[in-house]
């Protein structure tokens, strides 16, 4: 067995993990031959070498009729993975050099940690930021804009909390599959985990108008792979806020109006995203003493948006970023920004194929503006509602919290997520420390927070 400690601070405390195993999960049957070089799309190759790390917290229920120990629970997880990988079969591969365009599938497996932690489930359940203690939770780090040099395409890390709760941490590279991919993952591996073995005759689905880059041996440079990151926690800051559905309707009602310009029937994610981009101008311009222009970029998942639709589960990174420029004061009501959000999403269509996609992606982004203004006023916004993040029921019940290990970064922007409750939206936040401290203190926005 092994053991390996990791020991940071938390507040006043210093909390401990050890890491009693370490093994790789591999496939319960080989990938055929003709399937062993899986080539990343040129929208993938456009996504810089980071992971998607989702965290799931599962509350002990080992008191439970039919509650599993700790030890069957890892059991059953590795098991049913093994079988969910016959599908997700480049999940158990290698990118061959850290910048592969291609994912070699050679059944190696997914790295699977287990290790005990010394404090409560409740203390990471709760952390209204990003602690450096969520970091030691997964696997060697492999979080946002950490250990980018790593050839793993999934790694799993079970942590078994001193009350007996457990949290399952999934990292997934961004290189390979978007949030709906690891949501997809995901809820095939709850499946099985729940019910057995199921059909495994169809693999990852890819629609035949999915256009693949050549597979290559050579690296290259892509988005962020080069990029220095600096010390950034003297600059800005994450939070998480909870807005409950009862508050959201309020600001859906507020949004939509009466009369000459009202909006029919906006979203949750519609309006909670200008609410949150409309105070972080707001923000940002009593920093500065004056308005300066301002660029909401958010994300559209386009699967349903090709001429021949994807399945929602279609493996890949499936979505276009589209920009609201805000030019002017008079541009910062809420109603103004939900209005424009439709009109960019209703532009979003009529996709022939990704090679176009990634095309339309590479050109259009900034919209004739100029680069540095827009990186200076840029927000970057990304929803994840939707998603079956909160309803992931490996066979011992739902999840008492979700939450993605985004450390504070050098962009400003926020994540979207469902309350593991149902009952609201969860967003993480990053700002620069001086708009985060007038953010967060924002009197309408705390309207609708829950404190």
């Amino acid at each position: 067995m092994m053991m390996i400690g990791k020991l940071v601070r938390l507040g006043r405390r210093q909390v401990h993990t050890i890491i009693i195993s370490r093994e790789t999960i591999k496939p319960s049957s080989q990938t055929p031959s003709h399937l062993k070089t899986y080539n990343l799309s040129q929208m993938d190759l456009l996504n810089p070498k980071l992971y998607i790390p989702m965290l799931l917290f599962y509350p002990n229920n080992r008191d439970e009729v039919g509650g599993l120990t700790a030890e069957q629970k890892a059991i059953a997880l590795k098991k049913s993975l093994s079988e969910s990988l016959t599908r997700y079969y480049p999940f158990a591969g290698r990118f061959a050099t850290p910048t592969s365009p291609y994912v070699d599938c050679n059944d190696e497996g997914v790295l699977f940690l287990e290790a005990r932690n010394d404090n409560q489930l409740d203390t990471f359940r709760r952390m209204s930021w990003h602690d450096e203690t969520l970091d030691q939770l997964f696997v060697d780090d492999l979080v946002f804009y950490k250990n980018t040099s790593s050839k793993n395409v999934v790694a799993v890390q079970l942590n078994h909390f001193a009350c007996g709760g457990v949290g399952l941490a999934v990292s997934l590279a961004h290189a390979i599959g978007d949030g709906s991919t690891l949501g997809s993952f995901l809820s095939h591996w709850a499946s099985v985990a729940r019910y057995g073995s199921i059909d495994h005759k169809e693999v990852v689905p890819l629609n035949p108008h999915f256009i693949r880059s050549p597979r290559s041996d050579s690296t290259q440079s892509e988005p962020g792979t080069k990029k220095v990151i600096r010390k950034l926690d003297n600059i800005f800051a994450s939070r998480k806020f909870v807005f409950p559905n009862s508050k959201l309707n309020e600001l859906k009602y507020k949004v939509a109006g009466t009369g000459v310009g009202s909006i029919n029937d906006p979203t949750r994610v519609e309006v909670l995203t200008s609410l949150l981009y409309t105070t972080a101008v707001a923000a940002a311009n009593t920093k500065t003493g004056c308005f300066k222009p301002s660029y909401l970029h958010f994300m559209v998942n386009v699967r349903e948006k090709f001429v021949h639709k994807l399945p929602q589960s279609t493996v890949g990174n499936f979505v276009k970023v589209v920009m609201v420029k805000t030019m002017n004061a008079s541009e910062s009501s809420l109603s103004w920004v939900v209005k424009e959000m439709r009109k960019k999403k209703l532009e979003v269509g009529g996709i022939e194929s990704v090679q176009k996609l990634a095309e339309w992606t590479k050109d259009g982004n900034l919209e004739n503006g100029d680069l540095e203004n827009v990186v200076k006023g840029s927000y970057k916004c990304s929803s994840l509602c939707g998603f079956p993040f909160h309803k992931l029921d490996f066979g011992w019940g739902k999840p008492t919290g979700t939450t993605l290990a985004i450390k504070a970064a050098d962009k400003s922007g926020f994540v979207m997520m469902d309350s593991a409750d149902g009952d609201g939206i969860e967003v993480m936040l990053n700002l620069e420390k001086e708009c985060m401290d007038i953010f967060e203190n924002d009197k309408e926005l705390l309207s609708y927070c829950r404190m």
